[in-house]
């Protein structure tokens, strides 16, 4: 694992921000029809975006980088960084707009499903990321995913390892990528079916996710914490596998963003000096607590939530 010096403290994040707009209905519409849905909202997304908060109001220093447009969407989401008290590092471009995406949620169930288009975050690039090098170098943690080009993902891993800062890489949505990147991860992140698609096994139990998790282990991971849903995690490394359960914290009202709260979260105990089996508890009880709540940013629990469910559960 990567020793972390005393000067880095907090959690750098790159990804994207993109507004989400989500809606509420029995189904999916099949192509060529139209269908009532129950209920709509708009407020900020993106996964990057969506973990820097969750890793804010856990109580960690949290920088962005990113790119954003010039419009309306671009200026709600210097808002919210401002009012999480997260630094950004977002240059505001006029040749994309600003990203969106659409989120069909089950209006019994919470299950999802969504479409993101990254639009002027789909243009960050390496220069983007060495532009904000000193920043991922005075992080005590560096969290990517892959809604922003793989490239970009890549150079900031390498700065991240470079600098001693811990890499939590979170290959979200399961896009190709090249296999350079496994080496530069001290944790990698995928959900059960990110982990799937990634192996190319089936991830459905836990055996399953220890089979994956040596699929990443073989590729030069320092360790794989693979997220099951209502099965919990597990936390794979060469030492061995500890199954992590899921805490409850109230009925289920909507699981978009649950693993962007479990990353963040987990990350902001990283950042604290916390062992990986501790930050993956914390991470789970935040995740826990967000899919009792409405939207994906809106809702991570604050740092005394998440404290009192971790006493409960004690």
């Amino acid at each position: 694992m990567t020793v972390v010096t005393s000067r880095q403290h907090g959690v750098a994040v790159l990804g994207i921000f993109v507004a989400d707009l989500a809606f509420r209905a029995s189904s999916l519409p099949g192509v060529g029809q139209t269908i009532a849905g129950s209920g709509f909202a708009m407020g900020p997304g993106g996964k990057g975006s969506n973990q820097a908060v969750a890793a804010a109001r856990a109580g960690a220093g949290v920088t962005f980088i990113s790119r954003l447009g010039q419009d309306a969407f671009g200026n709600d989401a210097l808002a919210l960084w401002s009012r999480e008290g997260i630094t950004p590092r977002a240059p505001q471009v006029t040749a994309q707009p600003t990203g969106a995406a659409f989120i069909y949620v089950h209006e019994v169930t919470g299950d999802n499903a969504i479409i993101v288009v990254p639009g002027a975050a789909a243009l960050i690039d390496a220069a983007d990321v060495d532009a904000a090098a000193d920043a991922i170098r005075g992080a005590r943690v560096f969290v990517t995913q892959l809604e922003q080009p793989a490239a970009a993902a890549r150079r900031g891993l390498e700065i991240a390892r470079e600098a001693g800062t811990v890499t939590v890489f979170n290959p979200a949505p399961a896009l190709p990528f090249d296999d350079a990147l496994y080496a530069l991860c001290d944790y990698i992140t995928p959900n059960e079916h990110e982990a799937a698609a990634l192996s190319g096994m089936p991830v459905e139990t836990i055996e399953d996710a220890r089979r994956a998790g040596d699929f990443f282990l073989a590729k030069g991971v320092g360790c794989a914490l693979i997220t099951l849903g209502d099965k919990g995690a597990l936390l794979h490394s060469a030492s061995g596998s500890e199954h992590i359960p899921v805490f409850r914290a109230g009925a289920v009202k909507e699981t978009a963003g649950a693993g962007d709260a479990f990353n963040g979260g987990f990350a902001a105990a990283l950042a604290e000096g916390a062992t990986a089996h501790e930050a993956a508890r914390f991470g789970a009880a935040v995740a826990a607590i967000s899919v009792t709540r409405a939207g994906t940013a809106p809702s991570m629990p604050t740092r005394a939530e998440v404290d009192a469910l971790l006493g409960r559960a004690a």
